[in-house]
């Protein structure tokens, strides 16, 4: 996401400044809503709370969040997503905000009614477990955005400010797609962990396990299948439903996940590819460019 996608109704609104930190242009759904913060001015310790979950993406510059009841302080960058429970509060430093620079960042205020209705949709179509496998846990979330999320985020920045035909039940799809993905980016969390400790023996536990220990492999679907003992069709649906990704996208993701700790440690470039199971430098690069907007290059010389 970046400051050219924000449309010419949105721009017009943010010229209008009314304070150098946190100037905010608000636009309201009926379960939601939506706001642009724009900082120009270095800033140290400014409060942010709400009485319902605030998810954050960062459009341009950069935050430092100090979340005193988790004992978190790090940067917050665009393509990253920050989610704050209801009633936590966070304080935010803003390093590099300047008058010709303005920090931006997108918040979207979702009430705890609507993630009710879409946890019992989800628990409706999952076969994962025998008990509900969906729930939000009222935590601390910061995460780097696949290609849909940014997608969507960019997408209900239109939704909200401009005033099309069906504006409303738009808003309300693009809320349920943004609610799913952050109960799925939990529930894929806490399965991972439960997995790496012993604690959760599912179906898709087990291919999770199977996926990382073989990461470097080409996936075979029949191999995965049978692990779950599902059907194709039976698979495939409940695997996205529990994930928001098909298999291959799952091990793509975890692949770039590893290839950027990796790189971050000194490792190059090159052995880092081909050892997680990229064939291609080139393509390599593409997807982690895509992934965490930066280069394999910018982050190994770090």
């Amino acid at each position: 996401m970046n400051t050219s996608l924000i449309n010419s109704r949105l721009d017009k609104k943010r010229q209008r400044i009314d304070v150098l930190i946190e100037n905010k242009v608000s636009f309201a759904g009926e379960h939601a809503e939506l706001s642009i913060y724009d900082t120009y001015l270095d800033a140290q310790k400014v409060a942010l709370h709400s009485s319902e979950l605030l998810f954050c993406g960062m459009i341009s510059g950069k935050k430092i969040m100090h979340v005193a009841d988790s004992d978190y302080h790090k940067e917050f960058l665009p393509h990253q997503s920050f989610v704050l429970a209801p009633k936590q509060g966070v304080l935010i430093d803003f390093p590099n905000a300047s008058l010709n620079q303005p920090t931006t960042c997108l918040a979207i205020e979702i009430s705890t009614d609507k993630i009710s209705q879409v946890v019992d949709a989800l628990n409706v179509e999952q076969q994962i477990s025998h008990d509900d496998f969906f729930h939000y846990e009222p935590k601390l979330v910061h995460a780097e955005h696949n290609i849909q999320t940014q997608q969507l985020l960019e997408r209900m920045i239109n939704l909200f400010s401009e005033n099309e035909q069906h504006r409303d039940y738009l808003i309300d799809l693009s809320l349920n797609e943004l609610i799913t993905r952050l109960l799925q980016q939990q529930s894929r969390d806490l399965m991972i962990a439960s997995c790496k400790q012993g604690k959760l023996a599912t179906p898709l536990s087990h291919v999770i396990q199977y996926i990382e220990q073989h990461l470097a492999h080409t996936i075979d679907i029949d191999v995965l299948c049978k692990i779950a003992c599902m059907s194709r069709s039976k698979f495939y649906q409940q695997f996205k439903l529990a994930f928001g990704s098909t298999p291959a996208l799952w091990q793509q993701q975890l692949r770039l996940q590893k290839a950027y700790k990796r790189l971050e440690k000194g490792e190059s470039i090159s052995s880092v590819c081909y050892q997680l199971g990229f064939n291609n430098l080139s393509h390599f690069s593409r997807l982690f460019k895509q992934t965490f907007g930066a280069t394999p290059k910018s982050i190994a010389s770090h």
